[in-house]
């Protein structure tokens, strides 16, 4: 096997470990957060009945997730309610704007 094909060989391996290891740094840098996306727009869970992502009905519906970077949940600047209380995002399910039964 020539130099050549070995220097090739081993800047593959290299760049593909470094690659796998950005994914999971990424991965971990994550986290669930309540309440924060559109209808629609969920990553996952939207409550009973529902199967996943994009499932959620409502805007900001309590009981639907999507991942978000870590530390920013329950710092990002949603609407506020109808009763014109502030909206936060939760790392918790939350009871409210959730769909009519």
């Amino acid at each position: 096997m020539s130099n050549t094909i070995k220097t090739m060989a081993i800047a593959t391996a290299v760049t593909a470990a470094i690659a796998g290891h950005a994914t999971t740094a990424t991965a971990q840098e994550k986290v669930k957060c309540f309440g924060v996306s559109l209808a629609g727009q969920n990553d996952c869970k939207a409550g009973a009945g529902t199967t996943c992502a994009g499932t959620s009905t409502v805007d900001y519906q309590g009981n639907a997730w999507t991942l978000v970077d870590k530390g920013t949940c329950t710092t990002m600047e949603l609407p506020e309610m109808a009763n014109g209380t502030p909206r936060m995002g939760s790392l918790e399910e939350l009871d409210r704007d959730l769909p009519q039964s």
